[in-house]
């Protein structure tokens, strides 16, 4: 650690004396980094490449103790604070400028209990992480579609994917948690701990602490799932998406199928004259008897003539990383996303129109149709509102050239714009970039001011704020 030989550290605004940074390093299991040490570069490299910030200070920690050790430091030297679980944020609140990170992702344990069907996982974790260790025994937890995703930042945010249908969201499946506040204090959060915490946290993203551990219900599931793709060509997408949507009102709870609408990738299964060209790819899951998938699907793939149907029994390890090498670190992106109680014919058109303007090879539109079981859950059981939306839209802008950031970002946005009228107003936190801050209160809707009474009680000094942050708070603290 270079600031051993440091008599003071500019962090920020803040200068801090080099002995006060050597005596953190002395209580910690973990190390400090700084600018020079050799890992500095990688512990501040996160998924997203447009953000490239250099932190005063990274504490990698290897336990709780290291944590209360860290946000002790910073709450006393008052200093911005990131946390970063595995760093996979679209916004990239993992780091920060010239603050202190707390770097999670040495910490990233998974322990089974078979018996009661539990999972205890460690923040550093990924969802890659967590599936090996379930599925060795069977169980699951419902998760997202990147393997590389941390766990941590899904969960607090919400979490949906292919088994969202079928087991709730993520945040529905926590059943506790270990929590660092701001002011140094280890407090367990549940049904019956702490209970106002543990509301906020399933869905209130990293605004009230850092989370140490998490405690998952499981589900018996796997290990082999009927999942795969349907690929067709982008002329025939306003009838596909029509009939998808049809065949979606009796789709039972099992059955999960996406829409990805981009330059096709030359992925082996498809002719090579389809490389680079636009499609539309229906990517589906069904998690129950593989027969009975087989008849479930039947309506979604007998849709069009697709140049290629790949839908067949898969390792559900293997389907859950099925996307991620179009999803690896190092590109540069942006996303604006909506959420829709109905996939209206308006918004259709405005979705398909905007394929036609794609402006790079790996731009592309998601849209995740949740529900299900997710969307039994009343509004104001979580602080995760929208339990009423039908679709999820991703207008995920992703691209390599610093050139062409404007052009992509500005595709993103006008595509947002031209569907908003069709949408529902409300907003998914985790896919929200660093310019959303405006939206932060719609997302919430009728929760907001619970959550901000919560903040108000755990972190006044809104000590914890580089994420989608109630930044009413300190509004009302000053009146």
């Amino acid at each position: 650690m270079n600031s051993m030989s440091l008599t003071t550290l500019e962090l920020g605004t803040t200068t801090v004396d080099g002995a006060a940074i050597e005596a953190l390093s002395a209580q910690l299991r973990g190390t400090v980094l700084t600018e020079g040490d050799a890992a500095y570069d990688e512990a501040r490299s996160i998924w997203n490449a447009m953000i490239d910030r250099r932190p005063g200070l990274i504490v990698r920690c290897t336990g709780a103790s290291d944590v209360i050790n860290a946000v002790n430091f910073a709450r006393e030297n008052r200093l911005l604070v990131a946390v970063r679980g595995g760093g996979h944020n679209i916004a990239g609140s993992a780091v920060c400028d010239g603050g202190l990170v707390i770097d999670l992702s040495p910490i990233k344990s998974v322990r089974v209990d078979a018996a009661v069907q539990r999972a205890w996982v460690e923040p550093g974790a990924t969802l890659a992480d967590v599936d090996k260790e379930t599925q060795a025994f069977g169980l699951v937890v419902p998760t997202g579609i990147n393997s590389t995703t941390g766990i941590a930042g899904l969960t607090l945010g919400g979490g949906f994917g292919w088994i969202t249908r079928k087991f709730g969201l993520t945040l529905d499946n926590l059943l506790s948690a270990d929590v660092v506040t701001a002011d140094g204090k280890l407090l367990r959060a549940s049904l019956t701990e702490n209970p106002d915490l543990f509301w906020g946290l399933r869905g209130g993203g990293g605004n009230f602490g850092v989370v140490t551990a998490f405690e998952f219900q499981l589900h018996q599931f796997g290990p082999q799932v009927l999942s795969g793709l349907v690929v067709h060509p982008f002329a025939d997408a306003e009838n596909v998406l029509r009939e998808y949507r049809a065949a979606l009102e009796e789709a039972p709870d099992e059955l999960t199928c996406w829409v990805v609408m981009r330059q096709a990738p030359p992925l082996p299964f498809l002719p090579a004259e389809w490389h680079g060209k636009e499609v539309l790819v229906l990517a589906m899951c069904y998690c129950g008897d593989l027969q009975e998938g087989e008849k479930a699907t039947q309506r979604l793939r007998a849709i069009g003539t697709p140049i290629a149907d790949v839908v067949g029994p898969n390792p559900f390890t293997g389907w859950q990383q099925g996307f991620d090498p179009l999803l690896t670190p190092g590109a540069r992106n942006y996303w604006k996303s909506h959420d829709f109680t109905e996939l209206s014919d308006s918004a259709v058109a405005v979705v398909t129109e905007a394929i036609s303007r794609l402006p790079g090879p790996e731009c592309e539109i998601f849209i995740g149709h949740v529900g299900g079981v997710a969307g039994h859950v009343a509004a104001d059981a979580t602080a995760f509102p929208q339990r009423s939306s039908h679709y999820v839209m991703n207008v995920h802008a992703r691209w390599r050239e610093p050139a062409i950031d404007q052009a992509c970002i500005d595709w993103a946005r006008g595509l947002y714009e031209a569907a908003r009228p069709y949408a529902a107003g409300t907003a998914y936190v985790n896919f929200m970039p660093e310019d959303e801050v405006d939206r932060v209160e719609a997302a919430y809707g009728g929760n907001y001011q619970r959550l901000l009474e919560i903040k108000l009680r755990y972190d006044p000094l809104n000590l914890f704020r580089m994420n989608q942050n109630l930044r009413l708070v300190e509004t009302q603290r000053a009146a």
